[in-house]
């Protein structure tokens, strides 16, 4: 009950991206001086998928570590692999602020960051310090990749492959986001033909590490399962579901954003996309959405899932959701 108690007292009345960079700066704090790791909870449930192997079936989402400051610490909290990004070819200061939002009642986030993030020669400079330190992480890292904004959509192959290829040696796997809804025309390369034309341009620069692609909650049914179709033709390692949501319909209106949505109100469509897609293929599933405590997660791996993430949840409920859950599956 410590973080609930530290959340309701201070972070609560902090500027949800101002509370992010204190919470960042005290997790690689934990790491530096060893005491993250006396929060950790082995698991006894470890996990093989995508020729790699998983402590636990619980992760960290993209989005919460945009620049790889903190992947050891993170892993010495517990999570079994940790996923770094969004990372662009190029760097972007991400929309203008506020651009996160907290809407505690609902248990929810809505964000409109836009990639914020320095770069990938920035973010491949800095794992390769990590790993030359000696101190890289004994967990899977995953690499979120997505398009610059000023890249034209015709171009967008190219700016992948341009992060892909500095960030190579350093990613266990990678993740092709065409998903946000913050980054403008971005969700249409989930049309088969784009997605088709990312895909081979990477597999063309390297085959070997597992490439997956992270999906929209808002698809149709239909659209879920042509992916799924896509992602078997061209021998994707798996699928992550789901990226937030632009579906406001559960928050109140004097409480919404322009953004999108993440948290609670997300739990129940991305469960429904893991199920149309596990009904589709047999790939390896990552679930992400609404996954606030051991019972959502549970669900997820009960619709298909083989590994699930968070983030919103571990805004809400810190180190302690990870015990939780780690602790009951």
């Amino acid at each position: 009950m410590f973080y609930k108690f530290i959340f309701d007292v201070f972070f609560r009345r902090v500027d949800p991206e101002a509370a992010h960079h204190l919470g960042m700066f005290v997790i690689r704090l934990l790491g530096a001086t060893g005491l993250s790791s006396l929060l950790k909870v082995k698991s006894n449930h470890p996990v093989a998928t995508m020729g790699l192997k998983f402590d636990s079936v619980f992760g960290l989402a993209a989005g919460f570590d945009k620049n790889a400051h903190a992947i050891k610490a993170l892993g010495d909290l517990g999570f079994s692999h940790v996923e770094i990004g969004t990372v662009t070819a190029i760097a972007q200061n991400g929309n203008e602020k506020p651009r996160l939002f907290r809407l505690i009642e609902d248990r929810a986030l809505i964000n409109r960051m836009g990639f914020n993030n320095r770069g990938a020669s920035a973010a491949a400079k800095r794992l390769r310090r990590l790993k030359s330190s000696g101190r890289w992480p004994s967990i899977p890292v995953g690499i979120n990749i997505g398009k610059s904004k000023v890249t034209p959509l015709e171009n967008a192959a190219s700016d992948y492959a341009t992060s892909y290829n500095l960030l190579l040696p350093y990613g266990d796997y990678f993740v092709i986001n065409v998903s946000s809804p913050n980054t403008p025309g971005l969700r249409s390369l989930q049309d088969s033909d784009s997605l088709a034309q990312i895909i081979r341009t990477l597999k063309r620069i390297h085959s070997g590490k597992p490439l997956l692609v992270k999906i929209a909650p808002d698809l149709t049914n239909d659209a879920v399962r042509e992916i799924a179709a896509l992602a078997e033709s061209e021998k994707l390692a798996g699928l992550i579901a789901t990226n937030t949501t632009l579906d406001h319909s559960a928050i109140p209106a004097p409480a919404d954003k322009i953004g999108g949505l993440s948290g609670a109100p997300l739990r129940q469509r991305s469960t429904e996309v893991i199920r149309t897609l596990r009904s589709a293929t047999q790939l390896p599933i990552i679930a992400s959405g609404g996954i606030m405590d051991a019972a959502s997660a549970k669900e997820k791996l009960d619709a298909g899932a083989n590994l699930v993430q968070i983030y919103t949840g571990f805004v809400y409920h810190g180190p302690e959701l990870i015990r939780d859950i780690v602790g009951a599956i």
